[in-house]
């Protein structure tokens, strides 16, 4: 696809994300009904209206194109996906119950197994990221879009990290040692990608979890800003595996940091 093509994609998509995120707002403050999905995890009626809202819009405007969600049984058994969306309607769903700020509204375009177009709102924070391919990665602020190309706005000598707990397991602890981490602060949901995105963060690292969904709008947009991201033997992370999970991770700003 050309980049006309998937910034008209955007385009067509920023609106409809405003809107979801109005109406996510909307929905807690009238009291939320939750179930327990199999997989232990929280789901709202939000969670699939949201959903509901943004498939009608990419069905719309890609109609030829499969579309996987984490709130949608069909599609996820699918084999050899190449090119495929991925929504997740609400990331961070346990603070989005908890009239917590850091949920978030993702939805990607997979192109031959990469992330190429990501969108995030975090309507909560009023914050809205996009990307439509390399050096196309903005922040919309007051209608205005805000290149973003990772350009470090921590300290000089400081390693700033997110991360996904307070309490560090080993083998992350680790991890912040080689890349000498200076601090590191709690952060759930896509917006981790995003702060790295915008110079806010230098490094996030996880082991093996969560799925394809949570992070591939978060991928789209830090690749394209300049960030870098592999699992951490240094392999290139690829969507359309089996089950949709996730390898390891590491978001770096740059290299070096």
């Amino acid at each position: 696809m050309k980049l006309e093509d998937n910034k008209k994609i955007i385009d067509d998509l920023v609106d409809t994300f405003l809107k979801a995120g109005v109406i996510s707002l909307e929905l807690r403050k009238k009291g939320l009904i939750k179930e327990i999905k199999s997989d232990n995890t929280p789901v709202t009626n939000a969670d699939i209206e949201v959903n509901n809202i943004l498939t009608r819009k990419i069905k719309d405007i890609t109609p030829g194109i499969t579309i996987i969600s984490e709130e949608t049984s069909t599609n996820k058994l699918k084999e050899s996906l190449k090119t495929f969306w991925l929504i997740d309607p609400i990331d961070g769903t346990s603070e989005y119950i908890c009239n917590k700020e850091e949920f978030t509204l993702n939805a990607a375009l997979i192109i031959n197994n990469k992330p190429e177009i990501g969108i995030i709102n975090a309507p909560a924070k009023e914050r809205l990221f996009y990307a439509y391919g390399p050096g196309s990665s903005f922040e919309l602020k007051d209608n205005k879009e805000i290149q973003l190309n990772c350009k470090k706005l921590t300290k000089q000598g400081e390693v700033k990290a997110v991360s996904y707990a307070n309490n560090l397991k080993p083998e992350i602890l680790e991890l912040h040692n080689k890349f000498k981490v200076t601090e590191y602060n709690k952060m759930k949901s896509s917006l981790k990608f995003c702060v790295i995105a915008t110079g806010e963060y230098d490094l996030y690292v996880a082991e093996p979890r969560a799925s394809e969904w949570d992070i591939a709008a978060g991928h789209a947009i830090l690749k394209n800003a300049g960030g870098k991201i592999s699992d951490f033997d240094g392999n290139e992370i690829l969507y359309g595996k089996k089950d949709f999970k996730n390898p390891s991770i590491i978001l770096k700003r740059s290299s070096p940091l």
